[in-house]
């Protein structure tokens, strides 16, 4: 079973920056997209960006571009997002999320939110002055 686990989220002013980490385990076989959503207090999860295996990116929110970037270290089975300019409108929970595969996509489909298969728990980013 994949298991992801996120951490990183805390209170940071408007115009700070945070990273969050996202530690997944649990597999061997699968080519995994992992992406980053959150959900605001009273709104609906959206998707924020996600990346493939190879290390292909692409935003799901126009909201964060220029602003947010994801990455991935795979020696140490870590995905990152980088959160940069944070606006209050960013406060939520982030979650991150991993969807399965038997093969690298290299972003050449990019799934869905409800076509990912295994979510962490969530860590809370607020952002505030």
């Amino acid at each position: 079973q994949v298991q992801l686990v996120e951490s990183g989220g805390g209170l940071v002013q408007p115009g700070g920056s945070l990273r969050l980490s996202c530690v997944v385990s649990g597999f061997t076989w699968d080519y995994l997209v992992i992406g980053w959503f959150r959900q605001a207090p009273g709104k609906e999860r959206e998707g924020v960006l996600c990346i493939s295996s190879s290390d292909v990116s692409t935003y799901y929110a126009d909201s964060v571009k220029d602003r947010f970037t994801i990455s991935r270290d795979n020696a140490k089975n870590t995905v990152y997002l980088q959160m940069n300019s944070l606006k209050p409108e960013d406060t939520a929970v982030y979650y991150c999320a991993a969807h399965l595969s038997l093969v690298d996509s290299g972003l050449g489909y990019v799934p869905k939110p409800y076509e990912y298969d295994h979510w962490g728990q969530g860590t809370q980013v607020t952002v505030s002055s």
